[in-house]
């Protein structure tokens, strides 16, 4: 026996497979005995009235879905639609929907001046969780590089919130999208962190990138932060030190070795050694020794220090793993 399936009204299904292929109101005929299908026009309030619909469902996966729905036909909706909805939403969620359409339009080559509208109003817009909202649908994107020196504004943020969103954004941004391999989106990170007057911002953007590709004004904006009054802006640039260019290295080896002398807080002398280590490998096991008598109580650390940099190991996550390794066999 045969059952005839049964279809709900404008099913969202349909409805963006009929967006896909017809053209503005054209209709699609089907063949008998089957009833004609209407197509309908794609349409941005259409999208997001099923978004809305969908948000409600009770399974993640189909909410899943649904956030990524409007992003992934962003290229084919009308721009002035879209961009008119996106500076009219009040909500939240929905802004953040919307925002994230704008962005994949820039970043698939579609509007370049996209992300640069929700920059603006990430910017601009008076309610704090829009503007948190704005900032978390540039995550993992080109925005670093691509809004002309916004984050710079956003980590001064009055809102903590969008503060912290704009340095995760940063953090993910320099891992995710670039691995610490493009100078010019590193450079824009270092800027952001030292523009913050946030610690616990310019920590945690210093504290978790790559520093491999930075200019030699980024590096010199680093050291400056070794002198911060915030113990763990000290600690975390001390870190971002111990990554950076070949070029640079001499003149951080300088800063770091002075810092350490005057230090009197326990981590960020860890953290500097830790810099000392990596800016040197083996060649560091010299200046290691000389420091041992200024703080007797870290003279277990660089001791451990100087037995993995003797092992002449060649590459640093080899390094940190087998200091690990001997910290940990008793």
């Amino acid at each position: 026996m045969t059952r005839t399936p049964s279809f709900p009204s404008r099913p969202l299904l349909l409805a963006l497979t009929l967006c896909a292929l017809l053209p503005g109101t054209a209709a699609a005929q089907v063949v008998a005995p089957g009833p004609a299908l209407q197509g309908e026009r794609c349409s941005v309030e259409g999208l997001m009235d099923s978004i809305r619909q969908g948000l409600k469902s009770n399974s993640e996966a189909y909410k899943k879905y649904m956030r990524t729905l409007l992003r992934e036909s962003a290229v084919t909706l009308p721009d002035g639609e879209l961009r008119a909805a996106f500076e009219r939403e009040t909500d939240p969620v929905m802004s953040e929907h919307l925002a994230a359409a704008l962005v994949a339009r820039t970043e698939r080559g579609a509007d370049p001046e996209a992300i640069k509208a929700v920059a603006k109003r990430a910017i601009e817009e008076r309610d704090p969780a829009l503007r948190a909202a704005a900032v978390r649908s540039m995550r993992r994107t080109s925005a670093l590089e691509s809004t002309d020196g916004a984050y710079e504004k956003l980590v001064r943020d009055a809102s903590p919130e969008v503060r912290r969103e704009a340095a995760t954004n940063i953090v993910e941004d320099i891992q995710q999208v670039y691995a610490g391999f493009h100078g010019p989106a590193s450079d824009a990170a270092v800027s952001a962190a030292a523009a913050s007057t946030d610690p616990q911002v310019t920590a945690k953007i210093l504290g978790n990138m790559d520093t491999q590709k930075i200019s030699a004004g980024s590096a010199g904006k680093i050291q400056s932060l070794l002198r911060s009054e915030d113990a763990e802006v000290r600690k975390a640039a001390a870190l971002a030190l111990g990554g950076v260019p070949a070029e640079q290295m001499a003149s951080a080896r300088q800063s770091v070795l002075a810092l350490y002398r005057d230090e009197r807080d326990a981590g960020v002398r860890k953290a500097l050694l830790q810099s000392i280590a990596q800016l040197g490998f083996i060649g560091a096991i010299p200046e290691l020794q000389r420091l041992r008598s200024s703080d007797p109580s870290l003279a277990p650390e660089i001791d451990a220090w100087i037995r993995v940099l003797s092992l002449d190991l060649q590459e640093w996550n080899l390094i940190l793993r087998e200091k690990q390794r001997l910290q940990q066999v008793p």
